[in-house]
């Protein structure tokens, strides 16, 4: 009830603040991102394939590894005003370890995007691992360049190959 008696109000139509279960949303890009789209085409008609050089020992495949990614990537992207950051973080709602990467031009603009990375091995190595792999894939698809590699077989659970 309002404060005049008798009355009513919207207010005494809204529940109250503890019935809300409101979830918050990261934005993932600028109010703008033309300036952005602009320098990411040009950045990308300057990159190639990314070669599968390295080998996945446990299972007898080649891949490109995230330094091969980048050698493609980052000149073609700093050379347009394109910078990157990856990262990474745990969420405890969902007890999910998560790989960030954001492109940000020189003209404040910016778009970022994030993927959940399952950890084989709770330990160093496996945080280690699934930063490296979540990242490379991430870079990889927000700047548009294929990997030439059959590395995947890394992201599933099977025997290795004899």
């Amino acid at each position: 009830m309002s404060k005049n008696e008798g009355t009513t109000t919207v207010e005494d139509y809204l529940p109250s603040d503890e019935d809300f279960d409101i979830e918050l949303f990261d934005a993932t890009m600028s109010d703008t991102i033309g300036k952005l789209a602009g320098a990411l085409a040009k950045a990308q008609s300057q990159m190639t394939m990314v070669e599968g050089k390295s080998t996945n020992p446990f299972f007898n495949s080649k891949y490109a590894s995230l330094a091969a990614v980048l050698e493609v990537a980052m000149p073609a992207l700093n050379a347009n005003e394109v910078a990157l950051v990856q990262g990474n973080r745990w969420s405890s709602n969902d007890n999910g370890f998560y790989i960030t990467s954001m492109l940000m031009h020189s003209s404040g603009e910016w778009i970022k995007s994030e993927i959940r990375m399952p950890i084989a091995k709770k330990d160093a190595h496996g945080i280690g691992a699934a930063t490296t792999y979540g990242s490379r894939y991430l870079l990889s698809s927000m700047v548009g360049v294929a990997q030439a590699d059959d590395d995947g077989n890394g992201a599933i659970q099977r025997a290795p190959r004899k």
